[in-house]
């Protein structure tokens, strides 16, 4: 069994989502954890249900928009004495903005958050790490290869392109020091957004929606946020202690189609 007893892992985005599921996953199987969000109630809240089978969670509620953000969560953690094995870079953001609407605004927030803040914040716990002889998965995504119909991505594919480039550089320099940098690229998951969306279509959109699923989706279905927890589990784990620079598609067989 896979076990991070004793084991620290940061996940950014980490009370909602992808990250949420990754969060319960990994406590699961005995890490302890450092989660970030933007909202402290909710970020309270779900930190709160991680410690009742013994977890250590330490919340940090920070706008990873904003100028400071990745020196808070450093600060934040150095101020616990926490060390840090595994970093998870999950949060971000997708607009499907056509190109010729894409403002400068709209690119800089999308590069600041997909791109420069994994960046930074990989770079602010490299002592860590390279201690630790951590890794690190960052969260790309199938439109860095992928494009669909009527979902205008150029920033958006963009920023995962870069993500996906910057996974298998950093795997390549930071190998000698034992670290290890690779990066999960999932399909359409059901999170609560997807939901929220979904619940807002007419009954015919709703219909080609799931159409188009089947459709294009070999198994014929989305993912759940436990689907793609679990390659980061392994990723994570012993069991990958020969795999870094690796971009993995857990996508329910999109990228085949």
């Amino acid at each position: 069994m896979i076990t991070f007893k004793g084991k620290t892992a940061v996940i950014t985005g980490g009370s909602d989502g992808i990250g949420f599921a990754i969060a319960e996953t990994f406590a699961a199987h005995g890490a302890d954890l450092v989660i970030v969000g933007r909202n402290p109630d909710k970020l309270v809240e779900k930190a709160h249900g991680l410690t009742l089978n013994g977890t250590h969670v330490l919340p940090v509620a920070t706008d990873m928009a904003q100028e400071g953000a990745v020196e808070k969560i450093f600060h934040a953690v150095e101020k616990q004495g926490i060390r840090v094995d595994i970093l998870i870079n999950n949060a971000g953001i997708a607009r499907f903005i056509p190109f010729s609407k894409t403002s400068e605004a709209d690119f800089d927030r999308h590069f600041s958050l997909n791109v420069r803040v994994p960046y930074l914040l990989t770079q602010v716990f490299l002592g860590h790490l390279t201690a630790t002889r951590g890794n690190v998965i960052n969260l790309s995504s199938y439109f860095a290869k992928r494009m669909l119909k009527d979902r205008p991505s150029t920033v958006y594919s963009a920023t995962k392109g870069a993500v996906e480039s910057f996974t298998r550089a950093l795997a390549f320099e930071l190998g000698p020091l034992g670290v290890r940098i690779n990066a999960i690229a999932p399909g359409t998951v059901a999170t609560p957004q997807v939901a929220y969306n979904y619940g807002r279509l007419d009954d015919g959109a709703k219909n080609r929606f799931d159409a188009m699923i089947r459709s294009i989706y070999p198994l014929q279905r989305i993912g759940a946020g436990a689907d793609v927890a679990k390659m980061a589990l392994f990723l994570a784990s012993k069991n990958a202690a020969w795999i870094t620079g690796g971009i993995f598609p857990v996508d329910g067989g999109l990228t085949t189609n």
